[in-house]
């Protein structure tokens, strides 16, 4: 139910409003002056409050003042007797949702109040949506590289400078590159982002620049490209090296000159864009084998960024495990998981290929598959990571065929991973009949339960 507080010095507006409010569905609290107002919402949080502007002691603009430094502040609606204009814009500046005159219209005031609480609750839910996004774009580690990389970001977000992050798939480029958005003068605009390497070649530059009706066979309406919807924010160009050269020329361009042409269009649009770019390709070699322009490479190699792969920064494991068995644990409404030491110790063995989004993905499969453990050991990893986990040197083979025997034992194991031990499906992977599959598996010594 939602809360309104009524403030107002005289009885009888207090009365008569009280009543068509609860009449409404409404919460309603009553005040008599500033003071009793400001001690009302210490006391309870309120969704709406309806302020008189004229009041014994603080008057109805100081009041407002008061509320809104409140980090949770209600909406406020100005109601006044004899307003003038010069009061109504400064209780705009101040914050206030909108004014209205006595006598109060029944209608006008229902129509109001309703507006302003759900504009509280956008308000609201805005609020905790950023805050949600923030969590999970945290970077989270210890290592010696993560500690310079933040500070790096604390350095430069603040900056208008072009920034090109390098790094392997899966190392976390995406959350460097909202992190430097987050704390620039941009923050409050939008983050845009663009794949390059997974839109076809002929929509990409319709993708980056939008286009007109009728520009091209499927072009049935006006579309604002990413450098538009972006403008005033930021514009993350993921895998750039994956553009082709035309668009790489247009993007040049644009980033010259803060404006471009829609496909088809005739004027141009001025736009005022932050980019960052990520790849995980080397691109001075990529310029060497003509695949891109050298020029682009130093418009957005400004300030270059390394993310490491999560190899060299085994140490960070640890705090990463937990932090995602935390997140995933609210994501799916269960108890915060834990893990033992053991298994973070197998964790820490293997080597990532695909980075921390790899693990991520491990601590959330296993979160899904075990609902009823509370703490996960070593056992409750994929067989993937606990056999290459535990690892620590290659074994050493006395003859050709034990080596050949443990390559296949492995070969299969890996296979049967990949297709969630299923058998058929892993016999017709392996190009051989399913019997022929179980008869090699008794030889090597694999269970099926294995």
């Amino acid at each position: 139910m939602h809360r309104i507080l009524i403030v107002d010095d005289e009885p009888e507006i207090r009365k008569s409003l009280r009543g068509v409010l609860e009449d409404e569905g409404y919460k309603i609290s009553v005040a008599a002056s500033g003071e009793a107002c400001l001690e009302e919402i210490r006391k309870h949080p309120f969704d709406l409050v309806l302020l008189d502007i004229w009041l014994p002691g603080a008057d109805g603009l100081e009041t407002l003042e008061e509320i809104k430094k409140g980090e949770a502040a209600p909406e406020v609606i100005m109601i006044s007797g004899h307003a003038t204009i010069e009061s109504a814009v400064r209780a705009t500046k101040l914050g206030a949702f909108d004014f209205i005159e006595k006598p109060l219209s029944l209608d006008k005031t229902l129509i109001l109040v309703k507006n302003a609480i759900e504009a509280h609750r956008l308000r609201i839910e805005n609020k905790e949506l950023k805050t949600q996004v923030q969590s999970k774009s945290e970077i989270v580690g210890q290592s010696i590289p993560m500690k310079a990389l933040r500070q790096q970001i604390g350095l430069m977000a603040p900056t208008t400078g072009r920034v090109l992050i390098y790094g392997e798939s899966g190392t976390g480029k995406e959350l460097v590159a909202k992190a430097i958005h987050a704390g620039s003068p941009r923050h409050e605009n939008l983050f845009v982002e663009v794949n390059c390497a997974a839109i076809p070649e002929d929509l990409i530059e319709s993708e980056l620049f939008g286009h007109r009706k009728g520009s091209f066979p499927g072009a049935t309406n006006d579309k604002d490209g990413k450098f538009q919807k972006s403008d005033g924010g930021t514009l993350f160009l993921d895998e750039v090296g994956d553009m082709s050269l035309k668009t790489q020329s247009k993007v040049l361009r644009t980033l010259d000159e803060q404006r471009f042409t829609p496909v088809g269009g005739e004027e141009p649009i001025s736009v005022d864009v932050r980019v960052i770019a990520a790849t995980n390709k080397d691109l001075e070699d990529e310029i060497g084998k003509g695949n891109f322009r050298e020029d682009l490479f130093y418009r957005l190699n400004v300030i270059p960024f390394f993310v490491p792969p999560l190899r060299e920064r085994k140490e960070d494991i640890p705090v990463l495990t937990r932090h995602f068995l935390k997140e995933i644990s609210a994501t799916y409404s269960r108890r915060i998981k834990e893990i033992t030491d053991d298994a973070i110790e197998t964790l820490m063995r293997y080597s990532w290929p695909g980075n921390v989004r790899e693990l991520r993905n491990v601590i959330e499969r296993v979160v899904i598959m075990n609902p009823t453990v509370n703490k996960f050991d070593r056992k409750h990893l994929p067989p993937l990571v606990y056999r290459d986990g535990s690892r620590k040197s290659a074994p050493e083979f006395s003859t050709l065929h034990q080596a050949r025997a443990a390559y296949e034992r492995d070969y299969i194991l890996k296979k049967m991973d990949e297709n969630h031990g299923n058998i058929s499906r892993t016999a017709e992977v392996l190009g051989l009949e399913r019997s022929h599959l179980y008869r090699k598996m008794k030889t090597l010594g694999i269970s099926v339960k294995e």
